[in-house]
């Protein structure tokens, strides 16, 4: 009997154990200590109130400060949204949201960030900074201009998808090497953002892979650019797993987005 009433013990803690991909959403007040000096530097930022990508965000956050230090930038690392203060943010040239979910401002760091954007601050928002449990009007229309919709499951979910590069010009897509079929969880949108006044540098081809019906768009951006800020905002649908980050063609396009962000 005592087995049993074991067995049924573990199934139950199994049942009710949270699920790490779904924190608990919480509110930060109390703001991070810096390091001394910091000046011009890149703040990478993986706060997560909604869904948390376990899986790639403490490789893709190590890629992503090796990149600041080969710019010749500083880089802070944080989950701690309190940071998003005026006199803090001032330490900062980039922001970097990596997969930063939900709504983890505050309406006081939300107008901080907003400040930081509007005096010339730069933002590279990957991935999940883009899905819509993200519902701040400024933050919608500021960085992402559009709804996500979904992404192919089972056993659709990763997939190869030939990536079209529509502004080989603009410095964010420089030196991107084609044809570039890369594997990733394909994010599809209600709209294209360029209705919004966003600035499409790269869509995929929805020949080349399986959105399924429900999530064919016809045009499908994936990296897009925001020209109405005086700062330089950048969004990026990729990067849900750890070897996105290790593409050199993606790892390129990550430089370049927070050279270009960072002025």
């Amino acid at each position: 009997m005592r087995k049993i009433l074991a067995v049924l013990a573990l199934l139950t803690m199994a049942q009710t154990a949270p699920d790490p991909h779904l924190p608990k959403p919480t509110q930060d007040s109390v703001a991070p200590t810096l390091p001394h000096g910091l000046q011009h530097a890149v703040l990478i930022v993986s706060k997560t109130n909604g869904w948390r990508h376990i899986e790639h965000i403490p490789h893709s956050n190590r890629v992503l400060a090796e990149i600041a230090e080969r710019l010749g930038r500083a880089s802070f690392v944080t989950e701690n949204a309190a940071v998003f203060n005026d006199d803090q943010l001032r330490h900062f040239s980039v922001v970097v949201l990596n997969s930063a979910s939900g709504d983890f401002l505050t309406p006081e760091q939300r107008a901080a960030f907003a400040r930081f954007v509007a005096r010339g601050g730069g933002v590279v928002a990957l991935h999940a900074a883009g899905d819509n449990s993200h519902t701040d009007p400024w933050y919608v229309q500021t960085v992402i201009g559009t709804r996500f919709i979904g992404h192919p499951g089972g056993a659709d979910h990763l997939q190869a998808a030939q990536l079209l590069v529509d502004r080989p010009d603009h410095p964010a897509m420089a030196g991107v090497k084609l044809p570039w079929s890369p594997v990733d969880e394909w994010y599809s949108f209600d709209s294209n953002p360029a209705a919004k006044g966003m600035t499409v540098l790269a869509r995929i081809d929805e020949g080349s892979y399986r959105p399924g019906a429900k999530l064919t768009m016809g045009i499908h951006p994936v990296l897009w650019v925001n020209p109405s800020t005086k700062g330089r905002v950048f969004y990026s649908a990729l990067g849900h797993s750890p070897e996105a980050y290790d593409d050199p063609n993606y790892r390129r396009i990550l430089t370049n987005a927070i050279r270009w962000a960072a002025r």
